[in-house]
């Protein structure tokens, strides 16, 4: 075990708080749903990037390379200033849903470089240019692009022009849990000495205010002072009723600059009087307009930045150190040698000594097969979903109430998430981006614990658990899908995930947590009970869902009405459902082994995927398989009864593959009751038997694997000739949303004289559906190919070498199904791996990022990638999922065909010598 290793058991076990700090502050507060009070809705405009320098926020902070406690009461995060800007740089900037022709964008360079899982040691660097930032020319020059265009980004307005920028390192190493370590460096790349401002600031989120409801309001008002340091030093304590005392030390005579976290009235609503003369932008003003009076002479207030005013030559580097300790009731600082000398050789060391456990903890990791390019992508990868962490507070009673919208109170109005007034959300959960989705989305949530299993299976599990807790999941049994409307609907991937944590836990500690099993089954019982009686209207065992996150993919919006009237019958919904029922019955079964009464769970289960799988293999025109073409389409059933299949080929006709599950012998000599019984409702289905994969008796493949699976061996072929072939959907970087034969031949659906049209669109979207900030009709996602290596690998498992497919389609060459994961898994991988000519496809044709050695080994993680050439689209920052990347380099680095056969199911995969990892079966 490493160092690393042994801070998260200690974490685990309660010894120390190894997590209580970490980069918990988001990155935009300003235009979420939290922080909109307007009577219209309008999130993004009502609370604006440029209110957010002088408005207290109600539910939360930002920052950039932040960190916080993790109920962020105290927040620490880094401001610059060239001398140029019209504003300090505090947050980041990025264009709004209307302002930018693809939707919402930040338009910044910033990088996670590097983080253990108790953050003990991270790294962050942002890229600052030293030219005015251009605010104006980057909303006007994007507001006037069209959907056809490309976005206008930061590198095409020149201000990075011969290099003149700054590289700002920001280093955090922890001595203690509560002893906090700041290094950052500013490196001039430019040709010329430059001028800069550092100020690393120090502030509590506003929890005092009398706007803030009694329940959530602090006991007293914390304080910030200045107090007497060692010489060289400057140093401010900060006292919280909650959180305790802290001090920050300061390297240097750097002056300490004191205002308040509140809100400058005066500024943004004129006629308003400020109830304080120092408040939120008084830092801003004090360093940019030179106003002497915006901070406190009195040094003192409830934010402070120190203010570290440099010249850095061309070439060369600028450091900063900071430190942040606990101080005990006695006033000592808390750490883990009680260091008297803030700044002393042992800051260097304790440096230097925390990078060189993370070396070796990602070491332990990291399969010695995998290249060190990919080491290094895998790395960030992860590096970036730790550092997507976010403290979420969210009390819908009080928030409600706030919009005159809570249905238990009197004067109710019907409002965005009025049915949702149970919730209290005060965590650290994992975002999909802390700048375009700075809020939790419960189906990315699902995916990023599998990647995040590698390095953390506990705080994994803690995700898993928050979604199933009374305060999140609706009594109904309905889970919140995302701040915008958590009434929306998410693929009900929950019971996979919890599946494969449960896998991983036995593989990496040889136990069962017999109290996640059992609650998680329990709380995701109601959520497909939800499932069945709200999203099945007419009990035929087919679902809708809406639009299932999979936003624009279909000819209608499949959240909205449908122009036809009538409704639809979704084959991505439906079967999304039959894997719910597979991953359930597969949980009852482990669960049996402890209570044998789950084994009754197991026939509901499995009767529930007999019924989905017969009302989704319906033969003839009622049914969403099309002989003909060899595919599952949508069904749009209209108000007379009649059907019509929707024949856009796209990645909902494939979804159905993904409803696959192994069955080891061990697990039916579980429930030999079950079983039985089980073969015995089958025989009474005979229609069904002809559609499904063959089970039971007389039908078992590789070490006497069963298999349920929504399609047949002929259907599978079929599928996989399709989903294999390079015209279609296999493009370069793994599979294609849509497929590329909608080029030439677009799908075209006319009603009432108006035409519906999909296309394929490798890159952006040219509609506004869902904002028009994703686009579904031909780039590549990665969870969705995620679960299609899953399922080609669970089909591996049954047929071994007796079943093979020509991959690529018509190449003539013939593969099973492992070396087809593989070779699909490859493809994602090679989005961000270097190719011969050392070029990253995930950058296109970005000859900054391709060639500048201090930008092309940086990586970033898009939301999704285009179709043709792999490169990065949408949210550039967006390693909830795409973080996903890490789990395939490191299976596909450990996993042995042979091996896999022969131990299946059944246990983990030997990683070096120490760790055990369970692959995505």
């Amino acid at each position: 075990m490493t160092v690393e290793h042994d801070r998260l058991e200690e974490a685990r076990k309660q010894i120390f708080p190894w997590k209580k700090w970490g980069p918990y502050l988001s990155e935009r507060q300003w235009g979420t749903v939290r922080e909109d009070y307007s009577e219209s809705g309008d999130a993004w405009n009502f609370f604006t990037h440029d209110h957010a320098r002088s408005r207290a926020y109600r539910w939360g902070e930002d920052g950039i390379a932040g960190i916080s406690d993790d109920k962020q009461h105290l927040c620490f995060a880094l401001a610059l200033w060239n001398g140029r800007d019209a504003i300090l740089k505090e947050r980041l900037f990025g264009l709004t849903n209307s302002e930018a022709n693809h939707g919402e964008d930040v338009k910044e360079y910033y990088f996670y470089l590097d983080s253990t899982p108790t953050h003990s040691y991270m790294k962050y660097l942002y890229k600052y240019p030293q030219a005015a930032y251009p605010y104006v020319d980057l909303v006007e020059t994007n507001r006037r692009r069209s959907r056809e265009e490309m976005e206008y980004e930061l590198l095409d307005t020149g201000v990075f022009n011969e290099d003149r920028y700054f590289d700002v390192f920001v280093e955090y190493a922890k001595a203690g849990p509560e002893d906090i370590l700041v290094q950052i460096t500013a490196i001039n790349r430019g040709p010329e000495a430059a001028e800069l401002h550092l100020l690393p600031t120090l502030w509590f989120r506003n929890d005092w205010a009398s706007w803030i409801a009694e329940s959530n309001r602090s006991p007293e008002k914390p304080s910030l002072k200045q107090i007497k340091a060692a010489a060289g030093t400057s140093a401010v304590t900060a006292t919280h009723p909650r959180l305790g005392t802290f001090i920050l030390s300061c390297d240097g005579k750097a002056p300490l600059l004191f205002t308040e976290n509140e809100t400058n009235h005066e500024r943004l609503f004129p006629g308003q009087k400020n109830e304080s003369p120092y408040v939120k932008d008084g830092i801003n003003d004090f360093v940019v307009q030179g106003n002497q009076a915006a901070v406190n002479p009195e040094k003192q207030g409830t934010k402070v930045a120190a203010h570290y005013r440099l010249v850095v030559e061309s070439g060369r580097s600028a450091t900063v150190r900071l430190r942040l300790t606990a101080h005990g009731p006695e006033g000592k600082r808390k750490t883990s040698k009680d260091v008297a000398e803030p700044f002393g050789p042992a800051f260097d060391a304790i440096l230097a000594a925390r990078l060189q456990e993370a070396d070796a903890f990602y070491r332990s990791v990291t399969p010695s097969s995998v290249s060190p390019d990919a080491a290094n992508v895998m790395r960030q990868a992860i590096a970036g979903m730790l550092w997507s962490k976010q403290f979420y507070f969210f009390d819908g009673d009080n928030w409600l109430d706030e919009h005159n919208s809570n249905p238990l109170h009197a004067g109710y109005r019907n409002a965005r998430n009025s049915e949702w007034f149970h919730m209290l959300n005060e965590d650290v959960i994992s975002m999909p981006d802390k700048w375009e989705y700075p809020w939790y989305a419960a189906w990315d949530l699902a995916f990023h614990t599998l990647p995040l299993s590698i390095v953390d299976p506990d705080f994994a599990k803690e995700q898993m658990k928050l979604m199933l807790r009374g305060v999140y999941l609706h009594p109904s049994g309905q889970m919140p899908a995302y701040e915008w409307n958590f009434s929306d609907v998410n693929p009900p991937v929950h019971a996979f995930a919890t599946l494969f944590l449960h896998r991983t836990e036995q593989a990496l500690r040889g136990e069962t947590d017999w109290d996640f099993l059992k609650m998680a089954f329990n709380k995701l019982l109601l959520n497909f009970t939800w499932w069945v009686n709200r999203k099945d209207r007419f009990g035929k065992n087919v679902f809708e869902g809406g639009f299932l996150g999979l936003d624009n993919i279909g000819v209608f919006d499949r959240s909205a009405p449908l122009p036809t009237g009538g409704h639809l019958e979704q084959a991505d919904g439906t079967a999304w459902m039959a894997l719910f029922t597979q991953s359930m019955a597969e949980l009852a079964v482990e669960i049996a082994a402890a209570d044998p009464n789950y084994e009754d769970m197991v026939v509901k289960f499995a009767e529930h995927f007999y019924y989905i799988a017969a009302a989704m293999n319906r033969p003839g025109e009622d049914g969403m398989w099309d002989e003909e073409d060899g595919f599952y389409y949508d069904l749009l059933r209209l108000p007379d009864g009649s059907a019509q299949r929707l024949k856009v080929r796209s990645m909902v006709g494939l979804l159905p593959l993904c409803a696959t599950t192994v069955v080891e012998a061990w697990q039916r000599e579980r429930i030999p009751r079950a079983v039985e019984y089980m073969h015995k409702r089958l025989l009474r289905m005979p229609e069904l038997k002809e559609s499904i994969h063959p089970t039971g008796p007389g039908h078992l493949g590789v070490a006497e694997r069963g298999m349920i699976a929504l399609v047949n061996p002929q259907r599978l072929r079929r599928i996989l000739s399709r989903m294999l072939d390079e015209s279609e959907f296999l493009s370069p970087y793994g599979i294609r949303s849509l497929s590329k034969f909608h080029e030439q031949h677009p799908f075209v659906f006319t009603v009432e004289g108006q035409e519906y049209r999909v296309d394929y669109l490798p890159a952006e979207s040219n509609t506004g559906m869902f904002g028009g900030n994703s686009n579904w009709r031909g780039p590549v996602w990665m969870p969705v190919n995620a679960m299609i290596i899953r399922a080609l690998l669970n089909f591996y498992l049954y047929y071994g070498d007796n079943f093979k497919i020509e991959c690529p389609t018509g190449s003539g060459k013939m593969m099973n199904l492992f070396e087809v994961s593989k070779e699909i898994a490859d493809r994602l991988t090679r989005i961000f791996l270097r190719d011969e000519q050392g070029r990253r496809p995930v950058y296109g044709g970005t000859e900054k990022f391709q060639a500048d050695p201090y930008w092309r080994d940086h990586i970033l993680f898009y939301e999704y990638f285009h179709g043709d050439n792999g490169a990065g689209l949408g949210a550039s920052h967006q390693t909830g999922w795409t973080g996903l990347v890490a789990k395939m380099i490191q299976l596909f680095g450990l996993l042995d065909p042979q091996k896999a056969l022969e131990v299946g199911k059944g246990a983990g995969f030997i990683l070096g010598k120490r760790q055990k990892e369970q692959s995505l079966f």
